[in-house]
């Protein structure tokens, strides 16, 4: 898998961001804020008294300095009970102070300047307890109270939103993020950050992602984690073209990164490219980054896929035996498979021969007595097809391959010389292997689909003997016109020179037959004569 962003990582870390954020944006910013606004008035300890008086003195913000103080003043009715919330701020005692603070609020006749104070007050230990719905209100009704200066009220917008992000409202608190900036607030770095983890957080990543291109661009260095992030984020919104340009530039940068290049592979096929693919893949498992049994099998597909049956089948071989690929029956099959798709089917049967002992199954024995078939080993063939047979494999199939098997035997036999008696036809191999072909035919179903095709068989071997015979005929016929003639000469030379001479031995074997035929009256006349 990639190595990016997870919804529950972006929502854990936008969290532990903005917590941290608000927490010191509250206590070392609001309250200061609070203080430098006139609570100066009030009836507190002279120390810190003075103390506030220096922070208004040192403000860097020109127009709070240079805020009026009419109107920016608690009454001392208010003061005291603020003040009472405020000690307790400062000791932690939260849950008094905002007794303290619901107090003062419902006082009568206060300014905007005292209601926007004590909001800004209550938000804050509405905060430390953990409340950020109600914290988030009272600082809404701190701005809109009308007792806060267009700086301080930009300033505490950006806490609110801060605060929503963490409360759940990640769009919101985004959004208002994002006005704050075009009404001329100015986001730091961290803002930048807040933005595109809420949006991501909302599961929005098209309105995340130039947040997160802008935190990508500023990072000076370039972490890890800032490449991870425009990964997630391209492939969310599903932009291969700018994922793959970023994936290139991880590889560069980290190539021993085994995840990087399955993302490359990955993307390379989904771009339609899989011959690339295929190299990135085959490149990896000959560097030997591969680990798994997933990617080793993916190594295998490949092979396969691109007609590369042998190279896939010895790659899974090797596998096999160094057990980084679990042997199951289903890979031994495999293995089968691939060697019989490149026709070594004398490597493929070890496979098999072990998957089907495995196994037991029908199926393996007939593809192993096929792959026997294939080899000329009709015996164990034999064998395999009817364990098959027994097992429930369709027994037209079995008895075809059977048939051909021992006729494929018969047909390696020297074909007989003329003459073919009756007991060549049962002692001669040439003959009796045929023989035992054409009963396997016949052990084809006649409701089996290979039925025609057995009889046909048959009929071919049945045809091949009675051609047999007619050839043996025929050659005999032409001997016997041959030798009648040469017979006729050589008594034609016995009556002129008294010499009975053959041309050709083979002859003599017709003379009984051609005085039988032709010399009856001759021999009846001679006979007489003596």
């Amino acid at each position: 898998m990639t190595r990016s962003l997870t919804q529950n990582q972006i929502e854990t870390n936008t969290k532990f961001l903005l917590l941290g954020s608000v927490s010191r944006g509250v206590r070392t910013f609001i309250l200061p804020l609070i203080l430098c606004g006139g609570f100066y008035a009030l009836n507190v300890d002279d120390a810190y008294a003075q103390r506030t008086r220096d922070r208004a003195d040192n403000a860097d913000n020109k127009e709070q300095a240079e805020k009026p103080t009419e109107g920016r003043q608690f009454s001392a009715k208010a003061g005291a009970i603020v003040n009472e919330a405020l000690t307790a701020m400062n000791e932690d005692q939260y849950s008094v102070a905002l007794a303290s603070l619901n107090k003062a609020i419902a006082l009568p006749k206060l300014n905007a300047y005292e209601r926007a104070t004590i909001h800004q007050m209550r938000g804050s230990v509405y905060y430390e307890l953990d409340q950020y719905g109600s914290a988030i209100q009272a600082f809404e009704d701190a701005i809109s109270s009308g007792g806060l200066l267009p700086k301080e009220s930009s300033n505490l917008r950006v806490n609110i939103a801060q605060l929503l992000i963490a409360n759940g409202q990640p769009a919101r608190g985004a959004q208002m993020l994002e006005d704050w900036n075009r009404a001329g607030g100015v986001l730091t770095p961290k803002h930048v950050e807040y933005l595109w983890q809420a949006w991501s957080q909302a599961e929005n990543y098209r309105r995340a992602l130039p947040w997160a291109q802008k935190w990508f661009n500023a990072a000076r260095p370039k972490e890890r984690k800032h490449f991870d992030l425009l990964n997630f984020m391209y492939n969310n919104l599903n932009m291969p073209a700018q994922q793959a340009d970023i994936v290139k530039q991880m590889i560069t940068r980290w190539p021993m990164d085994k995840n990087l290049w399955q993302v490359w592979k990955s993307l390379l096929a989904n771009g339609g490219r899989e011959k690339e693919s295929f190299e990135v893949t085959k490149m990896l498992y000959l560097g030997g980054v591969l680990d798994t049994q997933q990617e080793f099998e993916t190594v295998v597909q490949y092979y396969g896929y691109y007609d590369m049956p042998y190279q896939a089948a010895r790659i899974l071989e090797r596998e096999l035996n160094a057990g980084t690929i679990r042997e199951t029956p289903d890979k031994l099959v495999q293995l089968s498979d691939l060697f019989r798709q490149a026709r070594e089917y004398k490597l493929a049967i070890p496979a098999l021969e072990k998957a089907a002992k495995t196994a037991n199954k029908a199926k393996l024995y007939a593809d192993l007595g096929e792959a026997y078939y294939k080899e000329n080993q009709c015996s164990k063939a034999e064998t395999s097809f009817k364990k098959a047979m027994q097992l429930g494999y369709d027994q037209g199939k079995s008895w075809m391959l059977i048939a051909s098997c021992r006729y494929d035997d018969a047909a390696t036999e020297t074909r007989p010389k003329c003459p073919y008696t009756a007991a060549d036809e049962k002692t001669l191999t040439w003959s009796t292997k045929r023989i035992a072909a054409a009963a396997a035919f016949d052990n084809v179903p006649s409701s089996s689909r290979e039925a025609s095709n057995a009889r046909k068989w048959m009929g071919f071997i049945a045809g091949e003997k009675s051609n047999l015979k007619r050839r043996c005929i025929f050659e005999q016929n032409i001997e016997w016109q041959n030798c009648r003639d040469d017979i006729k000469r050589a008594y034609k030379s016995e009556f002129l020179d008294g010499k009975f001479t053959l041309n050709n031995e083979k002859c003599e074997t017709y003379i009984p037959r051609f005085d039988k035929e032709f010399r009856r009256g001759i021999k009846k006349a001679e006979a007489k004569t003596e």
